[in-house]
């Protein structure tokens, strides 16, 4: 297999695991509650993170990371970034609005060429111009005729192109940035796990042992998914990766919409429509350059 087909492989399985597994994982655990999921999730990505880190012999490469200032100013802001977007992922997965948080994954990367032209002076085409004015039409018709303000779904769109601005700033390891942000959230989300064990309200402990098992799972949930992603960009490319990174949120979307049965009505659909059609112009644009 050549190294493109390869790099391929990995990017598909990456999307396929945030957009099918990752979802029926933590609907799976809707009953713990967002609060508790969102905790689980930053404990033990630190902690599987921590045990890569170690096997990968990459703690040197960590320090030096920390020795620059801009590159923990950065990494401070990625990690409330990632925090805001996973908070909101899972508050959405488990309050059955799957088909919210794929409208931002959809509009993620038509938000992230918007920023490149804001911060980085990055060229727009008319094809690009286009794109990005019908994402800002299908934001305003929603709110304007479906009275729906698109908030979970702009909360997860403009937190993950944030998120992907700041962390161009840096020249660093994929998983060593996930490892520092996560270390900065780990604090808050200790503090909070520890009031929620004080409430009662805890569904991890030795009461469950299988459950508080699945749980610690949230970890390489997280991980995997990544290294096969990174992996992919790293074999086939930046314009292979963002053609193919659409998996995630179609997959969102078809589970939330036929598995879970989420609400769907005319006016969404045609929301919808706008953005398909955005983003179709998005990757047609994409092609063409590649």
């Amino acid at each position: 297999m050549s190294s493109l087909n390869k790099g391929i492989l990995f990017i598909v399985i990456g999307s396929f695991w945030w957009g099918v597994i990752g979802v029926i994982y933590f609907r799976s655990l809707s009953f713990v509650g967002s609060i508790e999921l969102v905790l689980h999730r930053v404990i033990w990505t630190t902690v599987m993170l921590i045990i890569t880190t170690t096997f990968l012999s990459k703690w040197n490469k960590t320090i030096n990371i920390l020795k620059n200032t801009k590159n923990i100013f950065y990494l401070v802001i990625t990690g409330i970034l990632i925090f805001i977007n996973w908070s909101v992922w899972i508050y959405a997965v488990s309050t059955n609005k799957i088909v919210d948080a794929s409208f931002g994954y959809f509009i993620m990367p038509i938000l992230s060429v918007l920023f490149g032209y804001f911060f980085f002076k990055e060229a727009l085409n008319k094809l690009r111009i286009f794109s990005i004015f019908l994402t800002l039409l299908s934001i305003i018709y929603l709110f304007y005729f479906h009275k729906d303000f698109p908030l979970i779904g702009l909360t997860v769109g403009f937190s993950w192109a944030l998120y992907n601005v700041f962390r161009k700033k840096l020249n660093i390891d994929v998983d060593l940035g996930l490892l520092i942000e996560s270390i900065v959230i780990l604090p808050i989300a200790l503090i909070v796990f520890y009031f929620v064990y004080v409430s009662g309200n805890l569904d991890f402990g030795l009461d469950s042992p299988q459950l508080s098992l699945i749980l610690t799972v949230a970890g390489p949930m997280t991980v995997i998914p990544l290294f096969f992603f990174v992996k992919g960009v790293h074999l086939a490319g930046l314009g292979a990766s963002g053609m193919l990174f659409f998996i995630t949120p179609t997959f969102q979307f078809i589970l939330g919409l036929f598995l879970y049965n989420e609400p769907f009505n005319t006016y969404k659909l045609i929301g919808f429509i706008l953005i398909w059609v955005a983003v179709l112009i998005y990757l047609f644009d994409l092609y063409e350059k590649n």
